[in-house]
């Protein structure tokens, strides 16, 4: 079989909520580098937020911050900040509205101090694995440091949580020409949206093809799995596209194949019906 190159999201297909990988999971891609085929991580989290229980598998590479860092091994592919100029535009225009940010850099995540009393209150959506996972942090004591101690060296990425829609509108209005916002799904009946502003040409789809051509592969030997809209790009340029079952249903039509759910091993599953891992 042809050599594929494989790339997990973490929160909600790789790991359900904060959770370790099974151990069918960790083995299909064990099993699967074992046989010749490559393993990626292609996440929205930061480095510092990767845990030592996900990284422990084995990876030939990671894809972090929704694209805005890139290695394979020890060598570095891609590394862009935002400028601290840029940032504090997006700060200013958030705040201006009423809206929560939460700055993830290389060093780590600063967060408003509202926004931890909003995510606590927050009835998240099944399929809302970002506002799953950042409520799980608060509980697990992640260490997530208070806005005032952002050092102010610029970040890869904002995220954002608001109680009514019309302001994450507003500031796209405002920002929609050099950020592609992503909102998560909500119930119908939610006090909460959240979401995240990456810039425009940077996104999951693109660390792809750095990490492809390294190999001097083609996307069309990649194979993707997500469940969040901020897998879209990926799933969009992967040669396989997969869904995790428990993915919020825009994704899952942009997918080629639907998995079973990250609580029953989806990954591990769909990997097995590929012939990639025993």
């Amino acid at each position: 079989m042809d050599r594929k190159l494989i790339f997990l999201d973490i929160d909600g297909t790789l790991v359900a909520a904060l959770s370790s990988p099974t151990l069918q999971v960790r083995q299909a891609i064990r099993q699967a580098r074992a046989r010749g085929h490559l393993a990626f991580l292609c996440t929205g989290r930061n480095l510092p937020i990767i845990g030592p229980d996900i990284l422990e598998i084995g990876f030939d590479g990671i894809v972090a911050s929704a694209g805005g860092y890139v290695s394979v091994g020890d060598q570095v592919l891609f590394d862009s900040l935002l400028p601290e100029e840029l940032v504090q535009e997006c700060l200013t225009v958030f705040h201006d509205l009423g809206v929560f940010c939460r700055i993830e850099t290389p060093e780590g995540i600063y967060t408003d101090p509202q926004m931890e009393a909003l995510l606590r209150s927050a009835s998240p959506d099944p399929h809302n694995s970002e506002l799953i996972r950042m409520q799980k942090e608060i509980e697990s004591g992640i260490a997530i440091q208070a806005y005032e101690h952002y050092p102010r060296n610029g970040a890869y990425k904002l995220c954002f949580t608001s109680r009514d829609l019309d302001s994450v509108r507003q500031a796209r209005e405002v920002l929609g020409d050099r950020f592609d916002f992503v909102v998560h799904p909500y119930g119908a009946s939610t006090a909460c949206f959240n979401g995240e502003i990456i810039p425009k040409g940077i996104d999951k789809g693109k660390g792809i093809e750095l990490v492809c051509r390294h190999f001097g592969a083609s996307p069309k030997d990649a194979i993707a799995f997500g469940d969040s809209m901020n897998d879209a790009a990926m799933l969009e340029r992967a040669g396989v596209s997969v869904a995790m079952g428990n993915a919020c249903d825009e994704l899952k039509a942009l997918a080629d194949v639907v998995c079973e759910d990250v609580a029953h091993d989806g990954v591990y599953l769909e990997l097995r019906r590929m012939g990639l891992c025993g």
